[in-house]
């Protein structure tokens, strides 16, 4: 998927995969507050957006889901927001996606930084420093946390909710990628965030971090 070159030695960028529920969000702020890292999640969208143009609700819709092979997600006229990006092509969850990518390459050249899922460890692979990490916890961890932050009510409703969230993950970035979503030999640490507790599990990321970079 990205055949540049490298382009950037200077900045990288700290890239962690999730489980729903694991506390991904909230580790990956830990780490941008100890590091001074800018940090992206949701925010990506926004960014992609305003970069190219693109309604930021054409990104939501398509946000770590698999692309729906159809000609046209929305007509161009309704998908665009006074940007050029497309020319006169049709809207897809490709050109969407593109579009994305591109963005993680501008965020990165204005600072090393922390993204939150969207397959930005193999989207910069080649282009800057990457420290790939996966978050995971055991299924009543992950329930406990969806259910107190009010995702859901009941136990049955957050496992549900669980398991389709992270089975459009997987194939998300088992699709754009050649590696497999939540396999050890896909990422740099495999970190079970219930042992260790958000405030740990940061902390761990941070010095293998910096053990790693010097």
């Amino acid at each position: 998927m990205n055949e540049d070159p490298r382009k950037n030695d200077k900045n990288y960028v700290i890239a962690i995969g999730r489980q729903f529920g694991c506390g991904g969000r909230e580790v990956g702020q830990r780490v941008s507050q100890l590091l001074d890292l800018n940090y992206y999640d949701k925010q990506l969208l926004l960014e992609a957006s305003r970069s190219s143009g693109i309604h930021a609700e054409m990104f939501e819709a398509a946000d770590e889901r698999t692309p729906k092979f159809f000609p046209s997600l929305w007509p161009l006229n309704l998908a665009m927001a006074g940007s050029t990006f497309m020319g006169d092509a049709v809207m897809t969850d490709d050109n969407i996606y593109k579009a994305q990518c591109q963005v993680m390459k501008e965020l990165v050249d204005r600072k090393s930084c922390v993204i939150v899922g969207r397959t930005a460890d193999y989207v910069l692979r080649d282009y800057c420093r990457v420290i790939s990490v996966f978050l995971h916890a055991p299924i009543d961890d992950r329930v406990a946390r969806v259910i107190e932050r009010g995702d859901c009510e009941t136990r049955e409703a957050a496992e549900k909710r669980c398991d389709k969230v992270n089975k459009l993950r997987a194939e998300y970035y088992n699709f754009y990628t050649d590696k497999l979503w939540g396999h050890a030999e896909s990422y740099d640490l495999s970190i079970d965030s219930s042992l260790l507790g958000i405030e740990g599990t940061a902390q761990l990321i941070v010095e293998y971090v910096k053990r790693r970079l010097g």
